[in-house]
């Protein structure tokens, strides 16, 4: 049987128990707010450089053109240096970024979506419309609810976090069935509802871990999303005894075991299905996605400075961050050499010389990528599989990318650069294109199965998505691009109150309010108002940014035979 509220014993104490044993009615034992921490570009909580761990392995950068990148430390570290927090109160920060009226708005509407669980705060909903169904949007989502939580740390707010961290936690630990079959033990929920019984006068959760999902397919982003969270709040705060409670460090390891498991893959990306992360339905992102990629990849640096050191997952950790960091920005990376270099494929090369390693036909190559790709600018494609490269460009995917350091600082520029070339077609008349391009024709019958909700650039085929905000504001600034992030952050604010807050937009200039696109969602709010404490203090990106590890070096080369 699953566990239940009512299971739980009320006999732990919160320095030695277990979460498992502290009744739910307890949370006061978590809620004293600890010791603000003055977030600063530093390295804290033993957080280790890849070669202090002793291994020294790092693939090489394969973008050279970014004119910018030497000034891009330089504009960082005079960004980290500002003063303290100035808040969505004070009329001027210290950069002069003037606070929008309609900011307290946002924080009424986000204060209205918080869900309490026996008096005590929990998450907030997917969406307040009251318009029509509302299926499951009433429902608290680990990856929707992120962006909610990263606002609330930010305004110095962390108990919601802290209880939603430990509730999820339990939740992990239920049994997980879809019909017969049962799932990995490390699996965490997609969603969670709080039940009342009014005339029990109790309160239950209900979690879905996909066996209710359009499509029935697991989060395979939900365990990512909640370690990366978790390494927000210890940042925030500066509070480690969460992430060091026993059940937290069981939690990581759980999902840690589900995606280190070695099996016949022979790539050390993530193998996953579509519909198992923010696009949660049928788009051809099977196999190998680069949002999974990318948040994997964050997720195994966020869980190497919150284990204990002596935890047998370090040192596999690090094996698999090397191997993985070398393919991405081996075999992802897509600037106008590598696009030469692919159009000039051989096919069926044979043994360890091969340069088309994945057997990639050059007539293969979309007609549109030739006039996407500029000059100056590059980006990660959204998929690497036998036969296979998936050209698209996935905005979560590369910003992730440049946040935990993935991509390179050089890579990073690039990206800023295809973005600033591109801006009718990423980001348009609301930010931010979701993907690009939109599946049309025959190509959306086939890949989509005639998804009536994904025709072309509407929702997660080609839609424009206000939630992507706060990642690409993070993206700029930790690139030393703020001014792309301000300018996006103005389009935003002269609409999404006026359209009540909608979920995403049609259009290929993201025109038109999506055709069934709830209002009042909660993460298009939580996504400003990141954005937002983000570009007014720079040194909020402490908490979702990792920098690179400088001290890695090269041990090997992309193939024998490598010539481009």
């Amino acid at each position: 049987m699953s566990p239940t509220a009512k299971d739980v014993s009320q006999n732990g104490s919160a320095t030695s128990s277990t979460i498992f044993e502290i009744d739910d009615s307890d949370f006061s034992r978590f809620s004293e707010r600890p010791r603000p921490l003055d977030i600063e570009r530093k390295r804290s909580f033993d957080e280790k450089s890849f070669s202090e761990l002793s291994i020294t392995l790092s693939p090489r950068p394969f973008y050279k053109n970014a004119e910018n990148s030497s000034r891009v430390f330089e504009t960082i570290d005079s960004i980290y240096s500002s003063g303290g927090r100035s808040g969505f109160h004070t009329p001027r920060s210290e950069n002069g970024f003037e606070p929008h009226p309609i900011v307290a708005e946002a924080w009424e509407a986000l204060r209205r979506s918080m869900v309490y669980f026996r008096g005590q705060p929990v998450g907030t909903i997917a969406a307040m419309d009251q318009s029509g169904e509302e299926l499951n949007y009433d429902q608290v989502f680990v990856r929707d609810f992120v962006p909610s939580a990263l606002a609330f740390l930010m305004n110095g707010e962390p108990e919601i976090v802290k209880n939603f961290l430990l509730k999820t936690l339990c939740l992990q630990s239920w049994e997980k069935k879809v019909d017969l079959f049962k799932l990995g033990e490390g699996v965490m929920p997609a969603s969670f509802k709080v039940l009342h019984n009014p005339i029990r006068n109790s309160e239950t959760l209900v979690a879905d871990f996909g066996e209710t999902a359009i499509g029935r397919v697991a989060p395979v982003d939900s365990g990512f999303w909640w370690i990366i969270l978790l390494r927000a709040y210890t940042k925030s705060t500066g509070d480690s005894s969460l992430a060091d409670m026993p059940d937290c460090q069981r939690g990581i390891r759980l999902i840690l075991s589900l995606c280190l498991s070695k099996g016949f893959d022979t790539f050390p990306t993530l193998l996953c299905a579509d519909g198992c992360c923010m696009i949660d339905r049928r788009m051809g992102v099977y196999g190998y996605p680069i949002e999974i990629q990318a948040l994997f990849f964050m997720a195994l640096r966020c869980a190497l400075q919150l284990l204990k050191q002596d935890c047998e997952f370090v040192e596999k950790i690090i094996e698999r961050l090397h191997a993985l960091s070398y393919h991405m920005r081996s075999y992802y990376w897509l600037d106008m050499k590598q696009l030469n270099c692919i159009y000039r494929y051989k096919t069926e090369e044979y043994s360890h010389t091969a340069v088309n390693k994945f057997n990639v036909m050059p007539d293969s190559l979309p007609d549109w990528v030739f006039d996407f790709m500029p000059k100056r600018g590059g980006y990660f494609i959204g998929n690497v599989s036998p036969a296979r490269m998936d050209f698209r460009w996935f905005c979560l995917g590369n910003c992730v990318a440049i946040l935990c350091s993935l991509a390179t600082p050089e890579q990073s520029s690039a990206i800023m650069d295809l973005i600033e070339s591109h801006w009718d077609e990423l980001v348009g008349d609301m930010p931010l294109k979701i993907c690009y391009p939109a599946l049309e024709g025959h190509d959306w019958k086939i890949i989509t199965g005639y998804d009536p909700k994904n025709t072309r650039w509407s929702y997660h085929n080609g839609g424009s998505w206000p939630v992507l905000l706060w990642l690409l504001t993070a993206a700029c600034i930790k690139s030393g691009r703020p001014q792309i992030a301000r300018r996006a952050i103005d389009l935003a604010e002269s609409r999404l109150m006026k359209d009540s807050w909608p979920e995403y937009y049609d259009g290929k200039l993201g025109l038109y309010i999506g055709k069934q696109a709830r209002k009042f969602q909660t993460w298009s709010i939580a996504g400003y108002l990141v954005a937002r404490m983000m570009l007014e203090d720079p040194s909020h990106l402490g908490m979702i940014s990792i920098e690179e590890d400088k001290k890695m070096a090269p041990l090997c080369k992309r193939s024998a035979s490598w010539t481009c």
